[in-house]
């Protein structure tokens, strides 16, 4: 049900994959990383060499992209695109962009929003995203919005891109980001924003283990579990 279930948004490189993942191991939920599926309609759209703001051209792509979300072994939530998996191809820089252009269309939010629903009918998840306690789970049980300051957020994700052999820079990382955050910020359908009813989380001057602490004292504290 969806008022078991737990939201998790804020910008890019705020640690909320992370942290849901460990999130979802330790309290037995199913985690559904919500943006992995625009960068795959925006890697589809990358490989089809249509421009990432072109609205008419990813519009016209859209019926022609199967999405599957897959658990591994370990529980970890791989995508596959067409049959092929992506998880690791739709983390690059110029994937990362894509996505955040795409996700601005209404047509591609429209395409993803009924697999994002059926995931929390079907089992107490935690989802993390952009729009996920605004739009997507308005009913959820605990609305979380997790941010942390800009330049850390770059930090985290450069070396996160460096640890999988992805050439990139640090200044590169940071400007796509502040791209990413104000296209996020600033698009009509859906922007990034905490849910009035969200509990802000900023991890800017706690180390992984200490904000998973903070997470989960917020799971228990709402669930009681």
């Amino acid at each position: 049900m969806e008022s078991g279930s737990v939201t998790l948004d804020g910008p890019a490189g705020a640690g909320k994959s992370t942290l849901a993942r460990m999130a979802a191991k330790h309290f037995g939920l199913i985690y559904v990383d919500t943006g992995a599926l625009y960068r795959c309609v925006g890697l589809y759209a990358l490989r089809k060499n249509v421009a990432s703001k072109d609205e008419a051209g990813v519009a016209g792509l859209l019926p022609g992209i199967k999405i599957e979300m897959k658990y591994d072994a370990e529980g970890v939530q791989r995508m596959l695109l067409g049959g092929e998996d992506v998880t690791e191809a739709i983390r690059s820089p110029e994937a990362s962009v894509y996505a955040s252009d795409v996700s601005a269309f209404p047509q591609v939010r429209a395409f993803l929003l009924s697999m994002q629903r059926e995931m929390a009918e079907k089992y107490d998840v935690i989802m993390d995203g952009r729009d996920i306690g605004t739009v997507i789970l308005p009913n959820a049980g605990l609305k979380i919005f997790l941010t942390a300051d800009p330049e850390l957020r770059a930090k985290r994700r450069y070396l996160e891109l460096i640890e999988k052999n992805t050439e990139t820079t640090l200044e590169a990382v940071l400007t796509d980001m502040t791209i990413r955050d104000r296209n996020d910020s600033e698009r009509a359908a859906a922007p990034l924003k905490a849910a009035d009813d969200a509990v802000v989380l900023d991890t800017t001057d706690l180390d992984l283990d200490e904000s998973f602490s903070a997470l989960c004292g917020l799971i228990s504290g709402r669930f009681r579990i």
